[in-house]
C-alpha cells in the first residue's frame, strides 16, 4: 500500500518572497502550525554557507544553527529537512545526524551538474541523513538524460528517500506530468518515492498534483506545498487545499485549522508587504519556458506593453532561460528597443524651439495637481518651453515626450507636438522622432528613464536652465506616485529605492553643466 505525504515548504520556498526574513516570531508561528496540522515533512529553509545567517532568517549558514537557534524541540513522527543548492554548501561540513539534528537534505541542482551531485549525495547519506534528489527544471531533460540520472541514483545513491519531478518554471501540463511519471516510475528503484515540486505560473499546480496522485502505482509519493501557496512569483501548490483533498480522497486526517490560523496570524501580514500569486508576467514566463525572473524584470520596467514583454521573452536564448542573467536581460532589452532612426531633423527642431529658453520638464508626480496653479503660471512665461514626460498634464504644454507605447496609445489624438523615441510605434505624423539608442547613455550605464533621455537631448542642444515639476520620487505606495490613475504602476520598496538612487546619481553626476531647479518638492533636491 503506497504512502502519501505532504512536504510543507513555506519556510523555504516561501522565503524566496521575503528574502527569508521571517523573523523568529513568524518562524515559530509557522513551524508550530505546520506541526499541529499533521503534515509529515517540514522544510525549514535553505543552507547556504555564504548568504546564510545564524538566526531570524530561514536561510542558514550551516545545519548546526538550525537546531541551535530555531528547531530546539522536534515533534515525534515529523521529518525535518532543509534544502541546499549545488555549490552553495559542502555536505562535508554537515554534523553527523543525531536525534537533535535535522533529518534530511534536499539537494537541488541544474542538469549540467547532474553528475557532480553524486559525490555530494553520497556524503549526505553517509552522514546518516535522508536524501531528496531535486533535479531542477525537469522539462529541460531529454528522456535519455533523465534515464541516465535515474540510473546514477539507482546505482550510486540507492538509499535515496525521494526522486523529484521539479516544475521550476510552472510550465508543466497534464501530458508532461504523465510522461515524466511513467519514465521515472518504470525505471527508479522501487524503494524510492516520487516527489513533486511545482510552481503555479499556469495555475496548474493543484491539477498536476492530482494527476500524479491518480497515476497507477503503488510507489510512495511526496507532494510539496506551502501555506497559502507562499512562494516566489506565482507561488506553489497550497498546503491547506491539498491537505483537504487528501482527507477527502486518500483517507488522510490532516488538521486544517492550524494552517488557517497561520494564514490569519502570519501569512496575511507578510503578504501585505511581499505579494505573490498569479500575474500575467508569470504566465508569460511559463509560456516561454524560462525563469520568471526575466518576465518580472522586463514587466517591472513599466516601459513595455504585455505583448511586447511576450515578444521579448521569445528572444531569450535557450541556454539563458534556466538562470536569470540581469546583464544579459538588459542587453536584450536595449537591443529589442533599438529601432534606429536618423533624428537629425528632429533634434534641430527641438534646438530651434528651446534656444535661449528655460525648459520646464513635467513628470506625472502627485505634486502636479497639488501645485497646479504655480506650474501653469510658470509654464506661461514667454521664455519657458514646457515638455511633459510620458503624461498629459491638466494644462497646455509645448511638447509631450513619449517613450512608452502605453502613453502613445492615449496621446495619439492630442494636438500637442510629441517627441517620440523610435522604439514607440505611431501612425500619427504629428511628432518628432528621436533615435532611442542615441540618448540612453549616462555615467551609470544605460537607461531609458524619460528624465535621462530628455535631459541628454536638452544638454546636447545647449539648454542651460532646466526646471523640474512633478518629480516627487518613487514610493511603494502607488497612490502617492502619480496624479493620473492611468499612469499608476506598482513598485516595491527595492524598486523604488533603486529608481530614486539612480535618478539622484544622474542629476548629481551628469548634469553639472546645467542649472537644475525644482518647482515642486522632490526627494531629489
Amino acid at each position: 500500500m503506497r504512502n502519501i505525504k505532504i512536504l510543507d515548504c513555506t519556510l523555504r520556498d516561501g522565503g524566496c518572497v521575503n528574502g527569508f526574513n521571517f523573523g523568529s516570531f513568524y518562524m515559530n508561528q509557522i513551524l508550530h502550525g505546520i506541526e499541529q496540522s499533521g503534515v509529515e515533512i517540514i522544510e525549514l529553509g535553505y543552507i547556504d554557507s555564504k548568504a546564510g545567517s545564524e538566526k531570524e532568517r530561514t536561510q542558514y549558514c550551516s545545519d548546526k544553527v538550525i537546531t541551535e537557534n530555531f528547531l530546539t524541540e522536534k515533534k515525534p513522527g515529523i521529518t525535518y529537512v532543509a534544502m541546499t543548492d549545488y555549490g552553495k554548501y559542502d555536505p562535508e561540513l554537515l554534523e553527523p545526524r543525531s536525534e537533535k539534528s535535522i533529518d534530511g537534505i534536499r539537494l537541488a541542482f541544474h542538469k549540467k551538474n547532474r553528475k557532480d551531485i553524486l559525490l555530494l549525495g553520497r556524503k549526505i547519506l553517509d552522514k546518516g541523513y535522508k536524501l531528496f534528489v531535486q533535479p531542477m527544471t525537469c522539462l529541460r531533460y531529454t528522456d535519455m538524460e533523465m534515464l541516465d540520472l535515474i540510473n546514477d541514483v539507482n546505482t550510486f545513491l540507492p538509499e535515496t528517500s525521494a526522486f523529484y519531478i521539479v516544475d521550476s518554471f510552472g510550465e508543466m501540463r497534464l501530458n508532461d506530468m504523465n510522461r515524466l511519471a511513467n519514465l521515472i516510475n518504470h525505471n527508479l528503484n522501487s524503494n524510492i518515492a516520487i516527489g513533486l515540486h511545482s510552481h503555479n505560473n499556469l495555475q496548474l499546480s493543484y491539477s498536476n498534483a492530482v494527476t500524479l496522485l491518480n497515476f497507477p502505482t503503488e510507489r510512495d509519493m511526496i507532494f510539496d506545498a506551502s501555506i497559502m501557496g507562499m512562494g516566489k512569483g506565482a507561488g506553489n501548490m497550497t498546503t491547506e487545499l491539498f491537505a483537504e483533498h487528501l482527507n477527502l480522497y486518500e483517507g488522510k486526517s490532516y488538521k486544517i485549522a492550524p494552517l488557517l490560523e497561520v494564514v490569519d496570524k502570519a501569512i496575511n501580514q507578510i503578504r501585505e508587504n511581499y505579494p505573490w500569486g498569479y500575474a500575467v508576467e508569470y504566465y508569460l514566463s511559463a509560456a516561454n519556458h524560462c525563469t520568471p525572473s526575466y518576465s518580472a524584470h522586463f514587466y517591472k520596467k513599466h516601459m513595455l506593453s504585455v505583448d511586447q514583454v511576450a515578444e521579448l521573452l521569445g528572444m531569450i536564448k535557450e541556454e539563458k532561460k534556466i538562470s536569470f542573467d540581469r546583464e544579459y536581460a538588459d542587453e536584450l532589452y536595449y537591443e529589442y528597443n533599438a529601432k534606429n532612426f536618423v533624428d537629425q531633423h528632429s533634434i534641430e527642431k527641438i534646438e530651434e524651439s528651446v534656444s535661449s529658453k528655460r525648459v520646464l520638464l513635467v513628470a506625472p508626480g502627485a505634486s502636479v495637481t497639488e501645485s497646479l496653479n504655480e506650474i501653469r503660471e510658470f509654464s506661461e512665461q514667454e521664455d519657458v518651453v514646457t515638455i511633459s514626460l510620458n503624461n498629459i498634464p491638466p494644462f497646455p504644454t509645448d511638447y509631450i515626450f513619449v517613450s512608452k507605447q502605453s502613453v502613445m496609445d492615449y496621446a495619439e489624438n492630442s494636438d500637442t507636438t510629441r517627441i517620440i523615441t523610435s522604439n514607440v510605434t505611431t501612425d500619427n505624423e504629428k511628432g518628432l522622432i528621436i533615435n532611442y539608442t542615441s540618448w540612453t547613455n549616462w555615467s551609470g550605464g544605460k537607461s531609458d528613464n524619460a528624465l535621462f533621455v530628455m535631459m541628454n537631448i536638452l544638454k546636447f542642444v545647449g539648454v542651460k536652465k532646466i526646471v523640474l515639476a512633478g518629480f516627487d520620487g518613487f514610493m511603494p505606495d502607488v497612490d502617492k506616485n502619480y496624479y493620473d490613475e492611468k499612469l499608476k504602476r506598482p513598485v516595491n520598496k527595492e524598486q523604488a529605492d533603486r529608481r530614486n538612487s539612480r535618478t539622484k546619481a544622474y542629476l548629481n553626476n551628469d548634469c553639472k553643466d546645467v542649472e537644475v531647479s525644482f518647482l515642486t518638492a522632490s526627494i531629489y533636491q
